[in-house]
């Protein structure tokens, strides 16, 4: 499995992901789950995937691929006009991989799914963050949902549920999302670093801060640490249950 998320600011926009896959608890491997595009002061893109990595992979590479070859855009992603635009191809590229893979052999129901987070910004359009769906179809990131979480998704949220603030600094919103994946890592042995991390500046059209989490690095530690001593402290000072008589 994998956690990801994805975060919007008022001043930019955090992604981060894990690095586990497992087919078994016999074969686990490490492998990136995100992917960067840019035309620095044109547009900067991001993608992290969730689900079956054969499918996800397909997916990447035929992104890429177009984007290299000018014969084969219709658009692609560096020469769509827009995020949604982005979304939408995006989007019909992975149900085309999922439907190609299903009609071949055997067919199974949920053997090649995949969900996509997909961000950035376009020319003089605005930031936007899509959740794809293996469908291919999506829905948008706004005032009312500002993060996008795909994987294993239900142990690391209430934090950010409780912690997020539209106007938190990069650093705060970084340490958020830290406590998210220390919560999801303990919970679940198909989550684990290392953690990729990019953080895109609104407006700067270019790929931001990345850089990659060690399980050995020691302010993961620390955060790690300090958010289970801080729990334990806080369930010290709750109102003690008392049986009623």
């Amino acid at each position: 499995m994998t956690y990801c998320v994805g975060l919007c600011l008022n001043k930019g926009m955090v992604f981060m992901s894990d690095t586990r896959t497992n087919a078994g608890v016999d074969n686990i491997s490490t492998f990136k789950k995100m992917t960067t595009w840019e035309i620095p002061g044109e547009r900067a893109i991001t993608i992290m995937s969730a689900g079956n990595l054969a499918t996800t992979q397909a997916v990447i590479s035929i992104l890429s691929e177009r984007s290299k070859e000018v014969a084969e855009r219709d658009p692609d992603i560096l020469s769509a006009s827009s995020m949604f635009q982005v979304a939408t191809l995006v989007g019909r590229t992975l149900k085309e991989v999922i439907a190609a893979n299903a009609d071949a052999g055997q067919r199974a129901d949920s053997a090649f799914n995949a969900t996509l987070l997909v961000g950035g910004q376009v020319g003089d359009g605005e930031m936007r963050l899509f959740l794809i769906y293996p469908e291919g179809n999506f829905v948008e990131a706004g005032a009312d949902t500002p993060f996008f979480q795909i994987g294993e998704t239900k142990y690391g949220r209430p934090i950010i549920l409780r912690a997020y603030d539209p106007d938190m600094s990069f650093e705060a919103a970084i340490k958020l999302l830290l406590v998210s994946f220390d919560s999801t890592i303990k919970a679940n042995l198909s989550v684990a670093p290392p953690l990729d991390v990019h953080v895109y500046e609104k407006d700067s059209m270019k790929i931001g801060r990345t850089f990659r989490v060690d399980a050995d690095d020691p302010y993961f530690n620390e955060i790690s640490s300090g958010w289970g001593d801080a729990l334990r402290e806080a369930f010290t000072v709750l109102p003690e249950f008392t049986f009623s008589d």
